[in-house]
């Protein structure tokens, strides 16, 4: 708790702000705890129907647990047309998990996204902060080495 009000306290408790606090509780925590929706409601006097709006409402925000690293893999029309649907099956039976789930270690969290912006290098995909484009399926298995390795 000491962590979420911090966060608060940083914003000055102002209703202003409640989105800023959640995407740092988000960044802190890899998820908005309901405890952490709670004390925002009891500090700031924002409804918590208008903080789970909020967080259900912006792609960004989730209410369960990510991995440390979230895998995104592009599914617009270009990435589509180079076989993004295989890149995202490849890391599903690799990970052992379906899009929109996080492995049990916490390590990873699998989602497909409209558009990363670099149709020029289809099919794209982001593994934290990191960018690959021209990704291809065998490139999968040695993408994950190198994250559970703590290569990142």
């Amino acid at each position: 708790m000491q962590n979420i009000d911090k966060i608060i306290d940083k914003w000055n408790a102002d209703s202003d702000y409640v989105i800023e606090m959640m995407q740092d509780i988000q960044d802190e925590f890899k998820h908005i705890p309901r405890k952490a929706l709670e004390q925002v409601t009891k500090k700031t006097k924002v409804p918590l129907a208008r903080l789970y709006h909020i967080a259900t409402f912006y792609k960004s925000f989730s209410l369960k647990p990510r991995g440390k690293f979230e895998i995104q893999v592009c599914t617009g029309t270009a990435c589509h047309v180079k076989g993004a649907a295989l890149i995202l099956d490849a890391f599903e039976r690799e990970l052992n998990i379906q899009t929109g789930e996080t492995t049990k270690d916490k390590l990873f969290s699998l989602e497909g996204v409209r558009c990363l912006g670099c149709c020029s290098l289809a099919p794209v995909i982001t593994i934290g902060e990191d960018l690959y484009g021209e990704v291809k399926t065998a490139d999968i298995p040695k993408l994950i080495a190198k994250y559970k390795g703590g290569e990142k």
